[in-house]
């Protein structure tokens, strides 16, 4: 048997080549080169740990690191050929370097295992995504908190079931998605503090007999540690699964927003102008202007959501430690940073740009009763009646004011004593929506005092 019969890098135990189905099912490189920079930094740090260690010589390891530094360069410029038969970016990496600087290349995989090597390189493109996450999710709260200074006391309506259920102010209802986005800001945060721990130096499952110094790669890495468990170490992917399950919850909070984007800026709402750069019109009508990216955000949960189904079903029957399985964890969670990250873009643009059509929410939050509650408050407050008998009043006075095609406040005094003898003039000092929004100064109430108290928190949060 020659080299040329079988695979370089692992094929001294096999007389004959993988057959090309195995070697289609088996190849990875078609979407783990991405983890190309992570490799190619994971054995820079390797390689100069194991000169520090005196496990392999200063020269062979200078000839290494430089010879990396030059199989990323034509990476990042396109010149890479990347190779089926390779399997994996590992191997196509070691391989152009031991055409780069010779021999030497070969002492690189002292003391390391691919099953190591992969963990360490998907930890690090996970991180990196965490960071891209966090700086999306700030941007976007940054708009959102724009979005509410501007409206601290445009009145709006609040909806329960989509329908229409007290006044609010613009200000109050884009803070609360500051509210969402601040919890998976929090989530993308413990996920990283929490995976930042290093695998290299497991090798394969059972550590390594050559003296190597993990707290040196960790720290190169910039881990804040090296797992503690070598079989841990090469077979978690919990990892991933929590960035999904960030990535997911945060898209399921994009997608509501999405969906009242859709609602809003439709003909019938006509709450929000959203801007040309985030919409699309039609071939055929020409009066359309078509909310595509708000709808594209709405679907994108499917993705995320299901690639975190997707690696919960691969790993959920892997007993310890690495099984080829594992292979399938990158795509999935490729995709959904891809998909999270840009509907996080997409998302903040549309908030940065849109314009809330200060009449029509008024209009819209002056209809439909919704200073019902406030009346039946006034009622409990200023007549003594029990809570559940000034419900009842003030449902009848809704069935009177919708039997006359009126609202609330467009009841005669007359026609309010009609139902209940105590009634003053003083209650249409409440069934006015600015009257409504101005009392809720409850903590965390609509009130435009509360809201700009809050804009000024997150504002001092966010810098």
């Amino acid at each position: 048997m020659t080299d040329k019969t079988s695979n370089q890098m692992w094929g001294g135990r096999f007389a004959d080549r993988p057959d090309a189905i195995m070697e289609a099912i088996n190849a990875s490189i078609g979407f783990d080169k991405r983890l190309a920079a992570q490799d190619i930094a994971g054995s820079r740090a390797h390689a100069a740990m194991l000169a520090a260690t005196g496990i392999v010589e200063d020269n062979d390891v200078e000839a290494i690191r430089k010879g990396l530094l030059t199989v990323l360069s034509e990476i990042e410029s396109g010149d890479f050929e990347f190779s089926t038969a390779l399997e994996d970016i590992h191997m196509n990496v070691e391989a152009r370097l031991k055409e780069v600087v010779g021999e030497a290349a070969g002492r690189l995989h002292t003391a390391r295992s691919r099953n190591d090597q992969v963990a360490t390189d998907f930890r690090l493109w996970v991180r990196d995504q965490l960071d891209a996450a966090e700086s999306g999710l700030l941007a976007l709260m940054r708009a959102l908190v724009a979005q509410a200074e501007a409206g601290a006391d445009w009145v709006m309506p609040g909806f329960t079931h989509l329908q229409t259920a007290q006044p609010v102010t613009w200000g109050h209802h884009m803070l609360a998605y500051v509210e969402m986005f601040s919890r998976d800001l929090g989530r993308v945060r413990d996920a990283r503090a929490r995976m930042n721990e290093s695998p290299l130096g497991a090798a394969a499952l059972a550590g390594t007999g050559f003296p190597i110094d993990r707290e040196m790669t960790a720290k190169e890495l910039g881990f804040d540690r090296p797992m503690a468990n070598s079989l841990d170490a090469v077979s978690a992917r919990d990892f991933a699964l929590e960035f999904l399950s960030a990535a997911s919850i945060s898209a399921m909070h994009l997608s509501r927003m999405a969906e009242e984007l859709v609602i809003w800026s439709s003909a019938q709402f006509r709450f929000v102008t959203l801007s040309d750069r985030f919409s699309t019109g039609s071939s055929i009508m020409p009066q359309k202007k078509n909310p595509d990216a708000a709808e594209l955000i709405r679907a994108k949960i499917g993705r995320i959501f299901g690639a975190n189904v997707a690696l919960m079903m691969v790993m959920k029957g892997l007993p310890l430690a690495y099984s080829k399985d594992m292979q399938e964890d990158k795509e999935q969670v490729f995709d959904a940073a891809d998909n999270w990250l840009l509907a996080l873009a997409a998302m903040e643009g549309m908030v940065r740009d849109m314009q809330g059509n200060v009449p029509a929410l008024e209009a819209a939050a002056s209809h439909g009763f919704s200073t019902a509650t406030d009346l039946a408050d006034w009622l409990v407050r200023e007549t003594g009646l029990p809570f559940r008998e000034a419900h009842h009043v003030t449902g009848s006075l809704v069935a009177m004011a919708e039997k006359k095609g009126c609202d609330l406040p467009d009841l005669t005094l007359a026609d309010m004593q009609s139902v209940h003898g105590s009634i003053t003039e003083g209650v249409f000092e409440v069934l006015g929506v600015h009257n409504s929004v101005a009392s809720r100064m409850s903590y965390g109430g609509t009130a435009p005092a509360r809201v700009r108290e809050q804009v000024a928190r997150w504002q001092e949060i966010l810098g």
